[in-house]
């Protein structure tokens, strides 16, 4: 498995967990909804990713977007 493919399936078990969380237990688990969709949003353009620095560092190899 790649970055591109971790990253991806991270960012939306973080977006389907943060919502849930939202859902049972408080709206304000909405913000992290929103931290990862900036996240994602600001990596599309500057190409930047903190999680896929990590994970390269940590021996994954890269895909084609990180």
């Amino acid at each position: 498995m790649n970055i591109d493919k971790i990253i991806l399936a991270f960012a939306g078990f973080m977006i389907l967990m943060s919502a849930g969380l939202a859902w049972l237990h408080h709206p304000l688990w909405l913000i992290l909804v929103a931290f990862v969709g900036a996240n994602l949003l600001q990596s599309a353009f500057t190409g930047f990713c903190p999680a896929a620095t990590i994970l390269r560092k940590a021996g994954f190899r890269s895909g084609n977007a990180f």
